[in-house]
């Protein structure tokens, strides 16, 4: 690309010959524009919806499911709002002040289409203006000094696309006019930016943070034109170009190019996705970034006809979501920090019904606004009932894709133990409080990862029993940061170390640690998966020459965990169980070679068996108290050149006994015998040198 050619990509965000015709990507025919309710050129299908679709929405909202999203358009403080808007909001600050302000744009200009009230028209008219009293809509930049849109602009231009088509005449002409100039020449093309320095990431200039800016913690960006690739961060600019090229159709002479960069990037970036639908960032990341997708397929498809919503496998993927379900019990726990100023640290609101398998950053919770949208484009039952009754409906699509009467399905015992594509592997026995869960994190590195090879989450009669934190910082400065590591989890430490991770210098990227499934099996009343994680610990302690763990679930409240590691030179293991204690109530004892882990509801009891000595110990993660209090047990072997140790879980409700086991050594293997809460437990682990171990029911 010659000086010129570049220079002008920079400043407009067209990038001439790059991209190849839209025809290409199978663009079916246009439906005739006609004018719109604001006498403007504009195909009649709004964006989201259609003022048909009005008093069906209105119906949804008063839903008991919608309560979340009803809540968030109706419980406004006006008086509040318009003082932020107009006193306190700050023009260098984007991660709080700019979100909050986009927001209040799509959400008051939903609620007064939905609605027609004026106090939701005037504070939408206010928040519009002030987001255009900022200078840019991101705070990243190219080359020092143009904008590129990763989360902010994308987001900002979803916003203010969806307000124009939902105003409508309620939109004074000379704000129009100014919105549509601040879409076209900040919004628009900050996301075309950001996606043509990930198609070519050889020709980026250069991005940083923006100096003006007020952001605490800095990042080395000069990676991320290929580190996020593969993120979701990709999919928002992509959903963000894509909704302002259909807005700006046959009335911009970028509209075109902006609709087929979004297109192409859509396309690349559901490869992200496995083939079965799983998600490597997690299912937090999973709603955000999937709902986006959706957000842009539909649009496209109601605009001008064109079909994009089979580019992943979208039933797959709401099965995802329900595999990494993992409802609990109790009492939703507050997080104090909820209210206070960005700190780079998640901040989250335990709902304990909403609870999910968190690998990674994948927090507390899901919102599985998408699934009504799947269930309604692909006729699956199933969807439905997820959109029903799983997780939380969270974004305000959902007032639009939820299908109060559609026909659903209830998952069966086909779906209770799940090896996703990404060797993520969970058994469950159902999906109420009180059934029992384990999940194995074994797989590859991902965006939002943690130091998690081989670890092992499980909840049973309504409890987190082995937990993974929520709360790690997204910023290696932060004393959180240790949440991300391997020692925060339910794994194994080699001589008190873990296995591979990232210094954090260019943000919450992928480490280079590596499992994989090396054996799966399952029965009518069992899971048995192994995952051998040598290449992550041997990447930082070369004298590793194996590392696998075997998983065994024995339904319903037996667990074995058999871990072999073999060294060059003799190093202690230990085996880390951590407690879930956001709300100070986890209590953790161990006595010779036993622990138990009891939690208000439930409580599991383990115990260590090995040829050589092992010790059960607890102890707590080395943060300040006003990060919170982090307890574990954990099970200890003497230093050796060769490790094999069973651990035998049983669970059950509160203040339970042990479980009454024979555990035997055996010459080929281990083999478990007896009865717990009133039921027959027998099996069989053989165990070859260099071999997955087999189960035997």
């Amino acid at each position: 690309m010659n000086p010129t050619t570049r220079r002008h990509f920079l400043q407009t965000g067209v990038a001439l010959s790059a991209l190849a015709p839209l025809s290409r990507l199978g663009a079916t025919s246009r439906p005739e524009a006609t004018p719109s309710a604001s006498g403007m050129p504009g195909p009649t299908r709004g964006l989201l919806f259609d003022r048909s679709d009005l008093p069906r929405i209105r119906e949804n909202l008063e839903h008991p499911r919608l309560n979340e999203v009803r809540a968030m358009l109706r419980n406004i403080n006006f008086e509040a709002e318009t003082r932020f808007l107009t006193t306190e909001l700050r023009l260098t600050n984007h991660v709080t002040d700019f979100m909050r302000c986009w927001r209040l744009v799509q959400n008051s200009a939903f609620a007064y289409a939905v609605w027609g009230e004026a106090p939701q028209r005037e504070l939408c008219l206010l928040a519009l203006r002030r987001l255009c009293d900022y200078k840019r809509w991101d705070y990243f930049l190219e080359g020092g000094s143009l904008t590129i849109g990763l989360q902010r602009a994308p987001e900002a231009t979803i916003a203010t696309c969806y307000a124009l088509d939902w105003l409508g005449d309620a939109l004074p002409t000379d704000l129009r006019e100014r919105v549509e100039q601040r879409i076209q020449n900040e919004g628009a093309p900050a996301c075309y930016r950001t996606l043509y320095g990930l198609k070519y990431p050889d020709r980026v200039r250069g991005w940083t943070i923006d100096p003006e800016d007020d952001m605490k913690f800095r990042f080395d960006l000069s990676r991320w034109p290929l580190i996020l690739n593969s993120t979701n961060l990709k999919v928002i600019p992509t959903c963000g170009l894509g909704l302002a090229g259909l807005w700006f159709q046959g009335r911009h002479p970028q509209a075109d190019r902006w609709l087929e960069l979004a297109r192409q990037s859509a396309q690349a970036f559901s490869i992200m996705y496995g083939k079965d639908g799983s998600y490597d960032e997690g299912v937090g990341y999973w709603g955000y970034t999937t709902s986006h997708l959706a957000i842009f397929a539909d649009a496209l498809h109601r605009r001008l006809g064109i079909d994009d919503r089979a580019l992943i496998n979208y039933p797959g993927t709401v099965r995802y979501a329900l595999a990494m379900s993992m409802p609990t019990a109790g009492a939703v726990i507050k997080d104090p920090n909820m209210d206070k100023e960005y700190n780079a640290t998640p901040k989250i609101n335990y709902t304990p019904t909403q609870d999910v398998v968190n690998f990674g950053d994948a927090g507390s919770g899901m919102d599985v606004t998408v699934a009504g949208w799947v269930g309604q484009v692909t006729g699956d039952p199933l969807c439905h009932h997820v959109s029903h009754e799983v997780g939380g409906l969270k974004q305000l699509q959902a007032a639009v894709w939820f299908w109060p009467d559609a026909e659903t399905s209830r998952p069966g015992p086909a779906l209770h133990d799940v090896r996703m594509s990404n060797d993520w592997v969970v058994s469950r026995t159902g999906w109420k409080p009180e059934d029992t869960v384990v999940a194995l994190r074994s797989g590859g590195p991902a965006n939002h990862e943690h130091a998690d090879r081989n670890s092992v989450i499980l909840k049973a009669h309504g409890e987190r029993l082995f937990h993974d934190p929520f709360k790690a910082g997204y910023s290696p400065t932060l004393p959180t940061w240790l949440l991300r590591q391997t020692e925060a989890h339910s794994a194994v430490l080699i001589n008190g170390q873990g296995h591979q991770y990232h210094d954090g210098r260019e943000g919450t990227n992928p480490s280079f640690a590596e499992a994989r499934v090396t054996a799966y099996a399952k029965g009518a009343d069992w899971m048995c998966v192994t995952s051998d994680a040598t290449d992550a610990y041997a990447l930082v302690l070369p004298e590793v020459r194996f590392v696998d763990r075997t998983v065994v679930v024995l339904k319903p409240d037996v667990v074995l965990l058999l871990d072999r590691v073999v060294l060059e030179k003799a190093h202690p293991v230990q085996l880390r169980f951590q407690a879930f204690n956001d709300d100070g109530r986890a209590q953790v004892t161990a006595s010779g070679s036993t622990f138990s882990i009891q939690r208000p509801l439930a409580v599991a009891h383990g115990v260590a068996y090995s040829a050589s000595a092992v010790k059960a110990e607890t102890g707590r993660l080395a943060l300040p108290d006003a990060e919170g209090v982090f307890p574990y047990a954990h099970v200890s072997s003497a230093s050796g050149l060769r490790h094999e140790i069973l651990t035998l879980v049983s669970t059950g409700p509160a203040h339970t006994a042990a479980a009454n086991l024979a555990v035997t050594r055996e010459t080929d293997g281990w083999s478990v015998a007896g009865e717990h809460r009133g039921q027959r437990y027998a099996a069989r682990l053989r165990v070859a040198e260099g071999k997955a171990p087999q189960f035997v029911a």
